[in-house]
C-alpha cells in the first residue's frame, strides 16, 4: 500500500522538527516545506541603521537549522518564497490596523492566508495528501468535519492562532505536538539529537522576528507624536505616536516620574484620532479599563455555534470568559460579557465551548460599556 505523503512545514523551531520526527515515525511518507515569507533588504526595514543588516541573518539561521534537521530525518526540504503573498494579505493588513488606531494580530493572518492557504496550496501542487504544523492544538475528523481542539499543553495551546481558518483550510491537516506538552517535544528533540532541541522559541512578529517595535514600525508609517490627555482633557504628557500603544498598556507610557499622581500607576484607556491624542487614566481597576459587549467583524465559524455555554478569548495569554453572541449580518455579531478589562480593537476574538473546542473568531471592531461606546 502506497504510503499517504504528509508535508510539514519546517521552520527551523524545535516544534516542526519533532513534528517531521512523529510523522515518519507514524510510518508516513515525509516532506517539509521552509516558508521565506520576508526580505528585509526588499522592503527596506533596514534603512538608516546599519547595524539592522544583522537582522537578516536570523532568518537563514532558521533555514540552515531546518535544513540540518531535514538531513538528519532523511526527508527532503523544500524553500518556497511567499514575500509578495505576505506583504500583500499579512503586511499590509498590519499597517492598516495600526492606521486605525487598533492593535492587531498578524500571527493569526499569517496562519489564515499563508501557512494554510499559499503552503497548503504548494504542498498540494508537490503531491501532499496531507499538510502538517508544529502548532500546539489538536484537529479531529469527524464525520468528514474538521473540528479544532486546544493543545494539552494549555502554556503552549495556540487554537487561538487558528481560529480564523475556515473548515476547509483545517481539513487534511495534521498537528502531531498538540497532544503533547512542551517539555515532551523537548525530550523527544534531545533524544534523537535533533539540531533544533535547545533552540529557544521564536518570538515577535510572525516570520519578521525580534524588532525594536516602535523603530522598525516608523520605516513604514510615519510617527506622528502627540498630546497625552487625562480623563479630564487635561495635557500631561507626549506621546510618541498613537500606533505604538495598545489599550491596558501601563510600562512604557513615559508618566512614571510625574508628581502628584498619587502613585497609583497610569494606564492606556483610549486614543483620539481626531485629536491625535493618547487618553489615559490611573489605577489598575479603573472602570475605563472594563467593558461588558463588543461587536466583531469579519466573524469565521469554523463549525455551527453551540446554543449555550460559549468561552471567549479576547487575547493570546487572556483567560477564557463566558460569552453570549448574536450574530448580526455582514459577517459580524454582538459579543456580551461581563466586566472583561482591556478588551482592544483589531484583536482577535476567538470562539471556544467549554470542552475546549474552538468554533471560530472574529476581530474586535468596537466596545462598549454599559452601552456606552469607548473611545478606542
Amino acid at each position: 500500500m502506497k504510503k499517504e505523503l504528509v508535508i510539514v512545514g519546517l521552520s527551523g523551531g524545535v516544534d516542526s522538527s519533532v513534528s517531521a520526527k512523529l510523522l515518519l515515525d507514524q510510518g508516513y511518507k515525509v516532506e517539509a516545506i521552509f516558508m521565506r515569507n520576508w526580505d528585509s533588504l526588499l522592503n527596506n526595514d533596514i534603512k538608516g541603521n546599519p547595524n539592522s543588516f544583522n537582522d537578516v541573518c536570523p532568518q537563514e539561521k532558521d533555514y540552515n537549522d531546518a535544513l540540518e534537521v531535514a538531513n538528519e530525518l532523511k526527508i527532503k526540504l523544500h524553500r518556497i518564497d511567499f514575500v509578495n503573498e505576505y506583504w500583500d494579505d499579512v503586511f499590509s493588513y498590519f499597517l492598516r490596523e495600526y492606521q486605525k488606531g487598533r492593535t492587531p494580530n498578524p500571527d493569526v493572518m499569517c496562519n489564515k492566508y499563508i501557512k494554510f492557504a499559499c503552503f497548503k496550496e504548494k504542498a498540494k501542487e508537490l503531491g501532499a495528501d496531507k499538510i502538517a504544523m508544529g502548532h500546539f492544538a489538536i484537529m479531529k475528523e469527524i464525520d468528514g468535519v474538521s473540528h479544532l481542539f486546544k493543545g494539552v499543553d494549555s502554556n503552549k495551546d495556540q487554537s487561538y492562532f487558528l481560529s480564523m481558518l475556515s473548515n476547509d483550510q483545517l481539513k487534511d491537516t495534521l498537528f502531531p505536538v498538540g497532544e503533547m506538552t512542551k517539555k515532551e517535544v523537548r525530550k523527544i528533540a534531545e533524544e534523537n539529537n535533533l539540531a533544533t532541541a535547545k533552540k529557544k522559541d521564536s518570538t515577535g512578529i510572525c516570520f519578521i522576528g525580534e524588532r525594536h517595535f516602535a523603530e522598525f514600525l516608523s520605516n513604514y508609517l510615519p510617527a506622528m507624536p502627540g498630546n497625552i490627555v487625562d480623563t479630564e482633557e487635561k495635557v500631561i504628557g507626549k506621546h510618541f505616536g498613537l500606533m505604538n500603544y495598545t489599550i491596558g498598556q501601563r510600562k512604557g507610557i513615559g508618566l512614571g516620574g510625574m508628581k502628584d499622581s498619587e502613585k497609583l500607576p497610569w494606564f492606556v484607556v483610549g486614543k483620539n484620532l481626531n485629536k491625535n491624542e493618547l487618553i489615559v487614566a490611573q489605577g489598575e481597576d479603573n472602570e475605563l479599563l472594563y467593558s461588558d459587549m463588543c461587536v466583531i467583524e469579519e466573524l469565521n465559524l469554523i463549525n455551527p455555534l453551540p446554543s449555550a455555554d460559549l468561552k471567549g478569548k479576547f487575547r493570546y495569554r487572556s483567560k477564557d470568559e463566558n460569552i453570549k453572541i448574536e450574530i448580526t449580518g455582514n459577517n459580524e455579531a454582538i459579543v456580551k460579557y461581563n466586566h472583561v478589562k482591556s478588551v482592544t480593537p483589531g484583536q482577535i476574538l476567538a470562539i471556544y465551548d467549554k470542552l475546549g473546542e474552538c468554533y471560530g473568531g472574529g476581530i474586535i471592531k468596537e466596545v462598549y460599556y454599559h452601552s456606552e461606546k469607548r473611545q478606542y
